[in-house]
């Protein structure tokens, strides 16, 4: 119950300043009408404007919560009118000579032109609603053309709340000059731009600017596919927070000698996924996704499981292998769902022996060792620190489905971890949590929020030497860099973007990455020495964390296994409630491991060991369980990776000249 309530709170926290501002305006404004004040009136109206701008930019989560109780932008906007109104009638703006029934007449005119241009942009979105969304592929065969005035087309919101910000500067004009002519001039300028707008919106139902429909959809489709042959696929499904399970798979994919292809579920997933140069082919519908049946496509590869997975596994002409988004010693990384794949690929030998000992279905001559191929931008051991600064990486994971306290230390231990790396001055602390931490259990979202205060709090005049200039302006620079190589920019609908979004210019690829180094270089310069970080979002990487880091504190999860790539020291927090002589037999990744409690009581002396000169004790011990872990050095695991995939195709290859040769003569 605690955390439920606790969630609620948090709630509720965030309510109070948009809620009681709103509630200040209408207050304002009732005083006004029952006392003729005319400051009352207007005060509250442009409060209670000003206010939905703040909805609009800065509180949207607030106002969803509104909209569940019924209280939505329309129906706030309506009430802030009707009293606004009743205000200039009482103060006998509206006189009765007929101007306030024009008045009456102009607003409700505007209100039912607002919701016109609704209408028309609501038909106008399902015709360009096309059945498949495209990036990286020439798309002008459906139809693609540039979206209509988002304003008109899309922020319906934003549109009614500029009507409302117009009205009410034109109606507290009238308040103070005492006529109605301010408010008239508002009202007839808010309906000839709306009428303008709505009447230039239409143009976008027109025969000329509408896209394909579905049949012509589907041709295009096949004769696409027919045209480039895709031979090894990503296939990906997912929720927004799970997009970089796909985004750790694209650069192997970029550089396999075939002709790839990212298969997409989710239309807003297109534009998740990070920058690359692969085609991307998004199909929503079930019946859609069986034509990949008959492209050639021979090979799909799955870094996640999820419930439309099991809709692209009937395709026969595909082999299928689940390649998942990181390995661990968790029951997760051996799901029974596993054994509906044609193969499992594993890093090393340690994954393979895992799913024996799990007993969930997975035929042993089914598990591929590739390695992890995407490891290779990690820098190697380099000794113990040298500098004035121990950098210390606290990455932990999320709390996963199950409820198990092991899962992440966040919860029991987080806050002891990070206070007894803060009470060493001698430690630069990286914190990077998950980025679904707090999404299933509300105490862990709260214990990280905690931890981010008590590291900003750390920070705070810790470092009296300022960030080198040069490094900040070169941290604009390549942040002004990325942007431009990044996309579309903002204004864009789904189907501008498949127009802008069109086949890669030669070398963007090669300049982007180019781009990201550059940034993360100056990231890393662009702050005093010894500045404690909190580390969100895909930049900087993980892996360029890992580099910058002389230590990893982290929970039993994927992240140990891909840092153990740099053999570098390393240690798990144990809030499993086991002794540590059972957490060590019950997950080999902890093996080469130190082993930290709840209370963080053994952060002191982990760091004793880490700085110490000399040999590290438990290098070798790394050493070989890397090897386990991952695989050996040679052949390099991108090789390994290529010759499954080729191995995986040929057996798909074979299935369907088998298939053929059982098919009936005409």
């Amino acid at each position: 119950m605690r955390p439920r309530l606790g969630a609620l709170a948090s709630v509720g926290r965030s309510l109070v300043a948009p809620v009681a501002l709103t509630a200040v305006g209408y207050l304002l404004q009732v005083v006004g009408v029952l006392a003729g004040a005319v400051w009352a009136v207007v005060g509250g109206a442009v409060l209670g404007a000003l206010t939905e701008v703040l909805f609009l930019r800065r509180a949207r989560r607030v106002a969803r919560q509104m909209a569940r109780a019924q209280f939505t932008l329309p129906v706030r906007q309506l009430v802030r009118d009707g009293l606004l109104l009743g205000g200039l009638a009482r103060l006998d703006v509206l006189r009765a000579d007929g101007t306030g029934a024009w008045l009456l007449l102009g607003v409700l005119g505007c209100w039912a032109l607002h919701f016109l241009c609704q209408a028309v942009a609501g038909a106008v979105r399902a015709r360009r609603r096309l059945p498949v969304v495209t990036r990286n592929i020439d798309a002008t065969g459906l139809g693609v053309n540039r979206a209509p005035p988002s304003l008109f087309a899309q922020r319906g919101g934003a549109r009614l709340a500029a009507v409302g910000l117009l009205l009410t500067a034109g109606m507290a004009v009238s308040a103070g000059t005492g006529g109605p002519a301010g408010a008239l001039a508002a009202v007839s300028l808010c309906a000839l731009v709306l009428l303008a707008g709505t009447a230039y919106l239409a143009g976008w139902l027109l025969p000329h600017r509408r896209v394909a429909d579905e049949d012509a959809a589907m041709a295009w489709l096949d004769a696409w596919l027919a045209e480039y042959r895709p031979t090894v696929g990503l296939y990906f499904s997912g929720g927004p927070a799970s997009a970089y399970q796909a985004d750790m798979w694209l650069t192997t994919l970029a550089q396999l000698d075939e002709r790839p292809l990212i298969v997409l579920r989710e239309r807003f997933m297109v534009q998740k996924l990070e920058a690359t140069d692969l085609p991307i082919l998004c199909l929503p519908k079930v019946a859609h996704l069986m034509r990949l049946e008959h492209s050639g496509l021979k090979v799909l590869l799955h870094p996640s499981n999820s419930g439309k997975t099991s809709q692209v596994l009937r395709i026969p002409s595909i082999k299928h292998a689940f390649i998942n988004h990181g390995e661990s010693d968790k029951l997760s990384s051996c799901n029974p769902y596993a054994k509906a794949y044609d193969q499992v690929w594993v890093a090393g030998e340690a994954a393979r022996e895992r799913y024996q000992l799990a007993e969930v279905g997975v035929d042993d001559r089914d598990v591929v060792e590739v390695g992890r191929p995407q490891l290779a931008p990690i820098e190697p051991y380099a000794g113990p620190p040298t500098g004035p600064y121990t950098t210390v990486l606290y990455a932990p994971t999320w709390e996963g489905w199950d409820g198990n306290p092991g899962n992440t230390s966040v919860v029991l231990a987080g806050e002891n971890i990070v206070r007894a790396l803060l009470a060493d001055p001698g430690v630069r602390l990286l914190y990077k949590p998950h980025p679904m931490t707090g999404s299933v259990d509300p105490r862990a979202g709260a214990a990280d929020h905690r931890i981010r205060a008590m590291i900003e709090q750390a920070d705070v005049g810790r470092n009296a030497q300022a960030a080198d200039p040069e490094a900040r302006a070169a941290l604009e620079r390549a942040a002004r860099r990325l942007d431009a190589l990044a996309g579309p920019g903002e204004g864009a609908d789904e189907v501008e973007l498949m127009l802008r979004q069109g086949p890669p210019e030669p070398g963007r690829a090669a300049a982007r990455e180019e781009a990201v180094r550059a940034w993360e270089a100056a990231y890393w310069a662009g702050a005093p020495p010894g500045a404690h970080r909190v580390v969100t979002g895909p930049r900087p990487s993980l892996f360029s964390c890992f580099n910058q880091a002389d230590l990893l504190i982290s929970d039993v999860s994927s992240v140990v296994s891909d840092h153990l790539s740099s053999e570098k020291p390393y240690a798990v927090a144990n809030t499993s409630g086991m002794t540590e002589e059972e957490f060590r037999a019950a997950f080999p990744t902890v093996r080469a491991a130190t082993v930290l409690g709840p209370d963080g009581a053994g952060v002191p002396g982990l760091l004793r060991t880490v700085r110490a000169p000399g040999p590290d004790p438990l290098a070798p011990a790394r050493a070989a369980l890397k090897v386990r872990l991952l695989g050996p050095a040679e052949p390099p695991s991108l090789v390994r990776f290529g010759r499954a995939v080729r191995a995986l195709a040929a057996q798909a290859e074979a299935r369907q000249r088998r298939a053929e040769a059982r098919e009936p003569l005409p």
